[in-house]
C-alpha cells in the first residue's frame, strides 16, 4: 500500500512563496508520474504539474509556469512543489498524487493517479 502525506501549506500574502512537501511510503520507487493538483472551492480538481519519476521530467499547467517547481529528493522519498510569486488565484487545497500515467500518457488526467494524499491548504491573500 501507497502513503502519501502533503504538508507545508498556509496562509501568505501575494507575492510570497511556499514550498509543499508530500512524503512518499510503501510501494516505491514508482514507474510512472506523481503530480501536484489543487481544488478551490466550488471547482474541480485541476492539475498543477507533475515529475516523471525516471530520468526526471516535469510539465506544468500553463498559469503556474514559470512560477512552481517539482522537485524529488534522491532518496525518492519526497516530492517538492516550489510556489513562488503567489497569487491570490492559487488560493486552494493542494494534492499529491502517485502512480500516474506513463511518460506518453496524459499527466493532468486526474482519474489517472492511484493513489492521493489528504491535502493542504494554500491560502494567498491580496
Amino acid at each position: 500500500q501507497v502513503q502519501l502525506v502533503e504538508s507545508g501549506g498556509g496562509l501568505v500574502q501575494a507575492g510570497d512563496s511556499l514550498r509543499l512537501s508530500c512524503a512518499v511510503s510503501g510501494r516505491t520507487p514508482f514507474q510512472f508520474v506523481m503530480g501536484w493538483f489543487r481544488q478551490a472551492p466550488g471547482k474541480e480538481r485541476e492539475f498543477v504539474g507533475a515529475i516523471s519519476w525516471r530520468a526526471p521530467t516535469t510539465r506544468y499547467t500553463d498559469s503556474v509556469k514559470d512560477r512552481f517547481t517539482i522537485s524529488r529528493d534522491n532518496a525518492e522519498t519526497t516530492v517538492y512543489l516550489q510556489m513562488n510569486s503567489l497569487k491570490p488565484e492559487d488560493t486552494a487545497v493542494y494534492y499529491c498524487a502517485a502512480d500516474g500515467p506513463p511518460y506518453g500518457g496524459d499527466w493532468s488526467a486526474v482519474r489517472l493517479y492511484r493513489y492521493w494524499g489528504q491535502g493542504t491548504q494554500v491560502t494567498v491573500s491580496s
